[in-house]
């Protein structure tokens, strides 16, 4: 069966078909940068604005949910804090970069961001709520939510490797960036730290208690994300600085 044959191909050209803008070209990535099939890709940047709004309104949902624990955190906190909807707020701004045609170096910085974070907090929050959470504690339907959205954002995150360039300075910052969450999250207590998401594992007599072996789970996870994220980021970095985007 043909490329344009197949079901995937047609799926693609039936929303060609009612959407307009340009693709970003293929490029040749090794599949640790694009484990999606190009025509879903494709699917995906035909409708770039649906998935922008997705985006923004997962990152008013998510705030929504941090209110509690953004009420008991200092301001100057507040952009570590809410992780996720963080993440989903810099590749809704990436995708519209893409769109837009901004290419300059905080676009490429803004990439970088929306690539670590989605895949880090995306696989993070699967695996913590899978694995480590105590998910009895929450509806049923908000568990299920909490695991596909958060796939979701793994998943997409490969869509920026398809046009975004990625310098090593911007890699060094975004990085960067993600680095300094983890120490504030789970290394250097500051203004009334730590600072990671609320967990129900966590809980001891009402409170947020560290060490505990969950904790050093959750942290081990978290660490372990951001070192796959700064791999891929540097292997994006070598594999495509010299392709046009």
């Amino acid at each position: 069966m043909g490329r344009d044959e197949s079901l995937g191909w047609r799926i693609e050209a039936v929303v060609a078909r009612y959407t307009s803008g340009s693709l970003p070209p293929e490029r040749d990535r090794p599949l640790a940068l694009s484990p999606l099939p190009a025509w879903l890709e494709n699917v995906a940047f035909h409708l770039v604005w649906v998935i922008v709004a997705v985006n923004l309104a997962g990152t008013a949902f998510g705030f929504y949910y941090y209110i509690p624990q953004l009420e008991e955190t200092p301001i100057i906190m507040w952009p570590i804090v809410p992780v996720s909807p963080l993440a989903t707020m810099y590749i809704g701004l990436s995708l519209a970069a893409w769109r837009l045609g901004y290419r300059g170096f905080l676009a490429q910085v803004l990439h970088v961001l929306a690539f670590v974070g989605c895949l880090k907090y995306g696989l993070w929050t699967v695996v913590v709520q899978s694995f480590i959470e105590e998910s009895s504690t929450i509806a049923l339907w908000l568990w299920q939510f909490l695991i596909w959205s958060h796939l979701a954002m793994a998943i997409e995150a490969f869509l920026v490797t398809r046009y975004a360039k990625f310098s090593l300075s911007a890699v060094t910052v975004g990085v960067g960036w993600y680095v300094f969450n983890d120490l504030l999250d789970y290394f250097v207590p500051v203004f009334d730290g730590p600072h990671h998401t609320w967990l129900n594992v966590l809980l001891v007599d009402g409170e947020q208690a560290t060490p505990s072996p969950a904790f050093e789970m959750v942290a081990g996870s978290a660490v372990g994300l951001t070192v796959l994220g700064t791999v891929l980021s540097l292997v994006a970095w070598r594999v495509l600085k010299a392709t046009p985007n």
